[in-house]
């Protein structure tokens, strides 16, 4: 199997559809969506149901922390207030119908040898971040499975563990096949389709070839402008917008 790995839409349809259409190209033989569907952009309505029909096609659909938000009476109030405006304008947009499907979304869902989760293995659905190795020991430790794949940090990133314990960092470089032997224990992040934060606005995924066991991470371009653009016109706080364009 050749599955694409969509983490962190965002409610970004203009990333999204460049992202499938990316991986079209590519002859996937799946899709995975690894949570947080909505939040920060201005197309929530048309993401849950672009989500949906991938789903009902069979594939796995994680939920996220701003998808539990937007299925919620009130956003986590953790949240920063920008992130809290846009989850509430989300959820008066998206109707009882979609709201259920966010809510029914499982925390982790396996996958083969893979374990897809949205934040991290330890606990799933309490959202904390991997932001480096110690928290990548943390979830990996957690996992009994060769592999996980988790986004939530919209910032590439990926980390083994070796049979002695020692947890090493890498830096993908995208369209670059890696491979991930058997004999160690990966953990993939995979950066955000829908609102990239290491600096390059290209909206980011991954594909896993399961048989051959080789990541390979990808960047799409896509019309970042109009995407930023019907942020401001929402109305929605025009930080939202700005990061879209700086990718940060």
């Amino acid at each position: 199997m050749r599955i694409a790995l969509l983490a962190d839409i965002h409610a970004n349809r203009e990333a999204l559809e460049a992202c499938l259409a990316d991986a079209r190209a590519q002859a996937v033989t799946g899709f995975a969506v690894l949570g947080d569907l909505v939040g920060y952009g201005a197309d929530p309505g048309w993401v849950v149901d672009a989500v949906a029909e991938l789903a009902a096609a069979g594939a796995p659909v994680v939920q996220g922390n701003h998808d539990e938000a937007a299925a919620a009476q009130e956003p986590d109030p953790r949240m920063r207030p920008e992130a809290a405006k846009a989850i509430r304008w989300t959820r008066e947009r998206l109707g009882p119908a979609r709201r259920a499907f966010l809510a029914g979304l499982p925390a982790t869902v396996v996958l083969g040898e893979a374990l897809l989760v949205h934040a991290n293995a330890w606990e799933p659905g309490r959202w904390g971040y991997v932001t480096g190795p110690i928290d990548a020991r943390r979830s990996i430790e957690a996992n009994p499975l060769p592999y996980a794949f988790c986004g939530h940090v919209h910032i590439p990133a990926l980390y083994d563990r070796r049979a002695d314990g020692v947890v090493s960092t890498y830096r993908p470089v995208a369209g670059s096949g890696i491979p991930l032997p058997r004999q160690r224990r990966w953990l993939a992040v995979l950066g955000a389709v829908g609102q990239p934060r290491d600096g390059d606005p290209a909206a980011s995924y991954a594909i896993f070839d399961a048989q051959a066991r080789v990541l390979t991470y990808r960047r799409v371009p896509y019309d970042v402008d109009s995407a930023a653009r019907k942020v401001l016109e929402a109305g929605l706080p025009a930080s939202l917008a700005r990061r879209l364009i700086e990718g940060r």
